[in-house]
């Protein structure tokens, strides 16, 4: 039994103008869903969707997990981070050195990302959205690597890489460091099991080192769990 990836998840003050942004950065539509949240819809080969979940808490710190945005050529990065200046991202340092070739942006509540410099031959041949890039440690890509049923495409040097099986849509990679996790996750990944039962896949997650955990949800459609490095994850009901 493996589980499929069924979104990657924000909380959003505002859901309605993160999607827009969202939509526009990445070229994916926006399709509504049911309980006060929006999504998008991929238009290339991903395989999951991007929900916006409302939460009235601020965004504290910087996140473990960002998206790098591909880019085809020095005129479309420069394009694209002036267009997404204009739609209410901001120029951010997070540290990165000065020769390094991609642009660390944050989008309108803070999130940070990057808009990778054209000649970067590991996100080689992905859609707009090259990765889910995850401060973490190297053992975190061997647990969602089982977890999900995706290979490893890169194990070296501290860090690890998993992509769908086929080599379509993006890759979520790991590396260090591992920040000191101070609040609640503003990104996270949804999963349900392909088939069988809810409860046997969190026993099969938690004998790879997740744990549950007990964020106050109450009753919904289903559980959180926390992967190896203390990151949120939701584990739902098979659809």
């Amino acid at each position: 039994m493996t589980s499929r990836l069924v979104a990657l998840c924000y909380d959003a003050n505002n859901p309605l103008r993160l999607a827009r942004f969202w939509a526009e950065a990445l070229r994916w539509e926006i399709h509504d869903e049911t309980g006060g949240q929006l999504g998008l819809v991929p238009t290339d080969a991903s395989s999951f969707r991007i929900l916006f979940l409302p939460v009235p808490e601020k965004k504290v710190g910087k996140n473990r997990i960002h998206l790098d945005l591909t880019t085809t050529t020095i005129d479309d990065q420069t394009e694209t981070v002036g267009s997404l200046i204009e739609l209410g991202a901001r120029r951010v340092d997070i540290g990165q050195r000065p020769e390094e070739g991609h642009v660390v942006l944050a989008d309108p509540e803070g999130n940070e990302f990057c808009v990778i410099e054209p000649d970067n031959s590991f996100l080689a041949g992905c859609g707009r959205l090259g990765s889910i890039t995850c401060d973490g440690s190297r053992g975190v890509g061997y647990f969602w690597s089982e977890a999900l049923g995706w290979p490893l495409v890169w194990d070296q040097d501290e860090e690890t890489a998993i992509r769908a099986p086929g080599g379509t849509g993006p890759f979520i990679t790991w590396g260090p460091p591992v920040p000191l996790k101070v609040t609640k996750n503003r990104l996270h990944l949804d999963i349900a099991p392909d088939q069988g039962d809810h409860h046997a896949e969190v026993d099969r997650l938690a004998s790879l080192g997740a744990s549950r955990i007990d964020i106050g949800e109450g009753d919904v459609g289903w559980l959180v769990m926390a992967d190896p490095d203390g990151n949120e994850f939701r584990v739902c009901e098979p659809r």
